[in-house]
């Protein structure tokens, strides 16, 4: 205050001030943290009682990182030698996570994953909130808590969720670089067959209750949730079917499953939504009908091509997928392109049910895959598709099961979840269903 008052007052002389004073509030605020929680310590281990071949090894001291600073925590420790395991009791029933508070932890791993790198989710926690934690430490956080969220992502649903007119159900994959070693004897699109990426799943689960005024579809606001998977698509559709299981699948009064027309995903439909209603993003349709073009007109630089894929558009959305199939094949019939243009058909061939934009636009339903391709750029390409980044695929897969509850508002459930689980360690009888 002194030493403000009798400077010059400006920009620089109140930033200052102000870092000062937040720096002497973190060092009051870190002693009453401490002096709090060595407390609740010393309450905890009077009152616990050890489990079966549980031996007291006496007290043992260790530094806690809080929102605040460090300070020293004294717990007591126990033994079981048949399992070779320790446990402080105290750690579990406070929700300490390998030192840190789980305040900090929490925030630790929001920044490691939500910003587009470590380094930067170090220097982001200074800067906003004068909490030093170095990136490494960050990076550490961030495994030990996401291989936690996955296994979240994936548990068995308990139904919920709210009756709602539709559900949407969307599902996309997107590659994630990799490290050499991640990628060993695994084929790809490289020139020489081999792969540079690894196959990244995203499913959505997203409501609607009304149209707007010219009868487009509106998503429920924040109804948008995420859940993510390196697995094969046969593991990855059981799980996004939990998912929804928790929106409210068995409540809603039509179901919708928006794919890119992947034969994978249409097959996973069949087996995890089988009643719901199929559509291709018809964004995904034109760039299919503009192949077909090309085959058939040699060139997007032909003079009739960007007035066909307007004829084409027209005509998909009046449900003529069939008529557009048999003009492609009558204007080609005994033409060399003939068989390029085959090929390119098969794209609506096996997709001509999801195709019936008319119908399904009169049903008031989206016909557009953009909820899923967005989140494939936002969830998983702004943290793991970076220049210069080459994942491990646990790496990789916990950040995105982190940022995908986050990203689906789920952040609270998850750590109250998670603070229990740590508590429910130091019951000696088993916890009741």
């Amino acid at each position: 205050m002194a030493r403000f008052q009798a400077g010059q007052p400006n920009g620089v002389a109140v930033q200052e001030l102000e870092v000062l004073v937040r720096t002497a509030v973190f060092k009051s605020a870190n002693l009453m943290v401490g002096w709090l929680l060595q407390n609740a310590a010393d309450q905890i281990d009077a009152a616990y009682q050890p489990k079966p071949g549980q031996h007291s090894k006496g007290r043992a001291s260790t530094r806690i990182d809080g929102m605040f600073g460090s300070f020293p925590l004294e717990r007591d420790y126990y033994y079981h030698e048949g399992k070779k395991q320790g446990h402080y009791p105290a750690d579990a029933a406070l929700g300490l996570e390998s030192g840190y508070t789980p305040a900090l932890a929490r925030l630790m791993c929001l920044e490691g994953a939500d910003e587009s790198s470590y380094q930067k989710a170090e220097q982001h926690l200074a800067e906003t909130g004068g909490i030093h934690v170095c990136g490494r430490q960050i990076q550490r956080m961030v495994q030990r808590v996401g291989a936690a969220a996955q296994q979240w992502q994936e548990r068995e649903a308990k139904p919920g969720g709210t009756t709602a007119p539709i559900m949407y159900v969307s599902a996309d994959g997107t590659g994630v670089p990799m490290r050499k070693e991640e990628l060993a004897r695994r084929a790809g699109k490289q020139p020489d067959g081999s792969a540079k990426t690894r196959l990244a799943y995203l499913g959505c689960v997203f409501t609607q209750h009304k149209t707007d005024e010219q009868g487009h579809p509106v998503r429920d606001y924040e109804s948008t949730t995420y859940v993510s998977s390196f697995g094969s698509i046969e593991e990855f559709g059981p799980c996004l079917r939990q998912d929804a299981i928790r929106r409210g699948l068995a409540l809603a009064l039509q179901v919708v499953l928006l794919i890119d027309g992947a034969e994978g995903l249409a097959n996973m439909g069949r087996l995890c939504f089988p009643t719901a209603t199929q559509i291709v993003d018809f964004y995904h349709a034109m760039e299919h009908a503009g192949k077909v073009l090309v085959a058939l007109l040699g060139s997007k630089e032909h003079p009739d091509y960007q007035a066909r894929l307007g004829r084409w558009a027209k005509r998909l959305l009046n449900d003529k997928v069939e008529q557009l199939i048999a003009q492609s094949r009558k204007q080609c019939d005994g033409k060399p392109q003939a068989e390029a243009v085959e090929k390119e058909l098969g794209y609506f061939l096996n997709n001509i049910a999801r195709m019936q934009y008319g119908t399904f636009r009169r049903k008031g339903f989206f016909i557009g895959s953009g909820v899923i391709e967005a989140g494939c750029k936002t969830v998983i390409g702004a943290r793991c598709k970076q220049s210069g980044m080459f994942w491990g695929e646990p790496g990789a897969q916990n950040v995105l099961a982190l940022r995908c509850i986050h990203s689906s508002r789920r952040l609270g459930q998850f750590w109250l979840e998670r603070l229990n689980a740590h508590a429910a360690h130091n019951d000696s009888l088993a916890l009741a269903a």
